[in-house]
């Protein structure tokens, strides 16, 4: 573990004023950081008795998967710019909601500044949420909304419309000629896109992914008015693994479909581990959701036709951003977009598009 790990590791764990503080400040020159991983620093305010040094918990879904990583390197970079300490914890699992709620009720009693929490379920963490802004701790929501008005703001991608901008995609893949002559009075419509979709759901209760599964049902509509879809109520749950097995009774159950709809990193792997065991990986078109080294590689080789990409890397540094803005009295909006974008081998050489798949974690979280 380097120095720096070792000094991030101290404030972490959580050790209180003005102890953490003190500590914090003979670690400098004791264990001095390279220069990269503190040059960000040099404009940050510089906290005093007047005016501390404000401390902010990011609480993920999960902590395993390389989107919640980029978050944390977001919310890292923002609180080096603002001179905050940003504490970082979420359960393992995203379908640990115990956990999850656990963790906001053990911040709000330590009686923190602010909460910046992307949420599990959105009806089961209004209420934590709820009782950390009624003992003064702002809370700014990101990635999933939530049932409840007592946070400050919502910033994440909009995710309806997200699903929308697939289903558009879905329907220019599926696309056909068709050179049938029309009935008398009926004009052609030569470019209409046909075939069976299904839509393989993640998990219930999690806003986000409905939010996305139901925008592109609702963009089929409109896109593509003469797509079948053939199933949109199975659920992969939250792994690959158990996202692989669901793939797999899908496909045994439907034989002939032509295009498959995946709103997560999870759920498109495992779909798309489930179309290579069966031969049909490149057959079925397959649009996912975020971006990662397997399912980017799959999209080279023609497995996967396309991805929508968040940003993450936003949604932790505008989190953070938001939160320490409400904290200081600065009016904030209440929802912000952190957008989309739809990638495919067109684009993928892009530079703007290699810079949002491949952010620098490593300048903002150690090794």
């Amino acid at each position: 573990m380097s120095e720096c790990s070792k000094s991030f590791r101290l404030r972490v764990q959580g050790m209180k004023y003005p102890l953490r503080a003190l500590l914090w400040a003979l670690a400098v020159p004791l264990f001095p950081m390279p220069q990269s991983a503190y040059a960000a620093d040099a404009q940050a305010p510089v906290a005093d008795a007047a005016h501390p040094k404000l401390v902010v918990a990011v609480i993920p879904k999960g902590t395993t998967h390389e989107f919640w990583k980029t978050v944390h390197a977001g919310a890292v970079k923002a609180g080096r710019e603002e001179g905050a300490e940003i504490i970082w914890q979420g359960p393992a699992k995203e379908d640990d909601r115990k956990g999850q709620i656990e963790v906001v009720q053990n911040f709000t009693s330590r009686g923190l500044d602010a909460i910046v929490l992307a949420p599990l379920d959105e009806t089961a963490l209004a209420r934590p949420v709820e009782a950390a802004v009624k003992r003064g701790l702002k809370v700014v929501i990101i990635d999933s909304d939530l049932k409840s008005k007592a946070f400050s703001s919502f910033v994440a991608t909009d995710n309806y419309a997200a699903g929308k901008l697939a289903a558009k995609h879905m329907a220019e893949i599926l696309t056909k000629a068709d050179t049938a002559t029309p009935p008398p009075g009926k004009i052609n419509a030569p470019n209409r896109a046909q075939g069976k979709v299904m839509v393989m759901r993640y998990l219930e209760g999690s806003a986000s992914n409905s939010n996305r599964e139901n925008g592109f049902l609702d963009g089929l509509k409109e896109y593509a008015p003469q797509v079948e879809v053939i199933s949109s109520n199975q659920y992969a749950g939250v792994t690959a693994e158990s996202a692989l097995k669901t793939s797999q009774n899908l496909l045994n159950k439907f034989i002939k479909v032509d295009g498959i709809f995946t709103p997560n990193a999870p759920t498109t792997f495992g779909m798309l581990r489930a179309l290579q065991i069966a031969g049909r990986a490149g057959k079925v078109k397959l649009i996912g959701f975020d971006a990662t080294a397997p399912l980017i590689d799959a999209m080279k080789t023609g497995e996967v036709q396309g991805l929508v990409v968040q940003d993450p890397f936003q949604m932790g540094y505008l989190g953070v951003k938001t939160a320490l803005a409400a904290k200081r009295g600065t009016k904030v909006e209440p929802r912000v977009d952190t957008g989309a974008r739809f990638i495919s081998v067109a684009n993928l050489s892009e530079p703007a598009i290699q810079e949002l798949i491949h952010p620098d974690l490593a300048k903002w979280l150690g090794n």
